[in-house]
């Protein structure tokens, strides 16, 4: 049996650090998976600066408000849904996912948890497990699972590379190039295509 695994921002929905920074005038915040490949450093640096402005996740969730999943994005999943199971592996938190999950249709989400303190400042974060999306990929392998991961990131490079298929999605032409052995695209219909070809 297949299962898909997704990243979730810059794949589905647009990068919810990126608008933050948008929305708050902090152009720091722009620094996102695609630029850092150490997670634990870019979220210790991010906490920082959200320190440094005393914002919180109030501050943030008011922007993730407003946010829309990209165009096409939710006819993707439901269609994509249809024929394979799909869980979403993303470095994203609890507090910030669950709005974006109703507007995509609720579907299944492996995510991280922020330890948010008494006035809402954000003080750290629980990751779910080392490795994330690797782990969990290698654990649905050793359930039976085959598994076929897309996703724009240097933290989805594990996933795709250890799954039987793997797709770059929207990434960046640096990781492109590192990486030419990776399909990469750019449109929903062609991952469609792309992964109907590997179900088939």
């Amino acid at each position: 049996m297949n299962i898909v695994c997704l990243d979730m921002e810059g794949v589905l929905v647009p990068e919810i650090w990126i608008a933050f920074s948008e929305a708050s005038g902090i152009p720091e915040l722009r620094r996102t998976t695609r630029d850092e490949p150490d997670y634990d450093k870019l979220m210790r640096w991010r906490l920082g600066i959200l320190k440094e402005h005393g914002l919180g996740l109030k501050e943030i969730q008011a922007v993730i408000a407003t946010i829309d999943p990209l165009p096409g994005a939710k006819e993707f999943l439901d269609e994509l849904r249809s024929i394979a199971q799909v869980v979403i592996l993303s470095d994203t938190f609890e507090q910030f996912a669950r709005p974006l999950m109703k507007k995509l249709g609720w579907p299944s989400l492996f995510c991280n948890t922020l330890k948010v303190g008494p006035e809402g400042e954000i003080v750290g974060y629980q990751m779910r497990c080392a490795q994330s999306k690797l782990t969990t990929v290698r654990a649905l392998q050793s359930c039976g699972f085959e598994t076929i991961a897309a996703g724009d990131s240097f933290n989805d490079l594990a996933m795709i590379q250890a799954s039987k298929a793997g797709f770059l999605f929207k990434s960046t032409e640096a990781i492109k190039a590192a990486h030419p052995e990776l399909p990469a695209y750019e449109e929903f219909p062609e991952l469609l295509n792309a992964i109907r070809s590997v179900l088939d």
